[in-house]
């Protein structure tokens, strides 16, 4: 079964096509969409009421009473997923749900010692200011933590459930999965998708939140691995 995580603030206009696409591309697997709704003001409560009542699959709707962001609204739909593989995307519509069933694809064929799988975001739709700010923070990650991705910030990613909970969680995390998924042992894959333009309304997670605190989560996570050690291949023996 597959969960699929979508954090959002204030995205009532983009939830429906979104989940439209979801219902399109798919169809005939078993899945549940788990919305995140990170203490909106619009009429999103509304909207996935409807869209629950519409679906011929299970459409969940998490409230966060205030917003936290978009690593802890991860957060509140990964412990809550039933699925055995978590997919996460963006609420925004920037993210093409196509990539959600080949990245799930890709995790389960690269095998067990892989645990996770990326989005990487080509042909970029973001403003000129936003796209030079994430092709920085995306090479100074990259160099100091060597994750194997050139684009740690795409929302579209698959994941086992057991890996993605077994993860530090913090007020960023979603920007550093997959070095943390190293950290526990794991390999990386990743795709190219997409991008595309934003259908309706204004981002509600600004530059300011993804450089100053990058930054400082970036530090952190470093830390983290230089901290960790190697992790033992762990294997039962059986007696008797």
């Amino acid at each position: 079964m597959i969960s699929i995580v979508i954090p959002c603030k204030n995205e009532a206009e983009n939830i429906p096509p979104l989940l439209d696409e979801i219902a399109e591309h798919m169809d005939g697997r078993d899945m549940e969409v788990i919305v995140v709704n990170d203490g909106s003001t619009d009429d999103t409560p509304a909207v996935l009421e409807a869209q629950a009542a519409a679906r011929p699959f299970p459409v969940r709707h998490l409230r966060h009473e205030e917003s936290v962001g978009q690593s802890l609204s991860l957060r509140t739909g990964v412990l809550a997923a039933k699925g055995d593989i978590i997919a996460t995307i963006d609420g925004d519509g920037q993210n093409d749900p196509q990539y959600i069933g080949q990245l799930v694809d890709r995790l389960v064929a690269a095998g067990p010692g892989v645990g996770i799988a990326c989005g990487q975001r080509i042909k970029r739709k973001d403003t000129k200011l936003k796209q030079l700010s994430s092709r920085f923070a995306n090479w100074l990650r990259g160099s100091i933590l060597n994750d194997k991705t050139r684009d740690s910030g795409c929302g579209l990613k698959a994941l086992h459930a057991d890996i993605f909970r077994r993860l530090p969680f913090f007020n960023g995390t979603h920007r550093f999965l997959p070095a943390l998924v190293i950290q526990e042992g794991y390999d990386v894959v990743a795709i190219d998708v997409l991008d595309r333009p934003r259908r309706f309304g204004a981002s509600n997670y600004g530059i300011m939140d993804r450089g100053l605190r990058g930054a400082l989560d970036l530090f952190g996570v470093w830390w983290l691995k230089r901290r960790r050690g190697v992790m033992p291949k762990v294997e039962e023996i059986h007696h008797g």
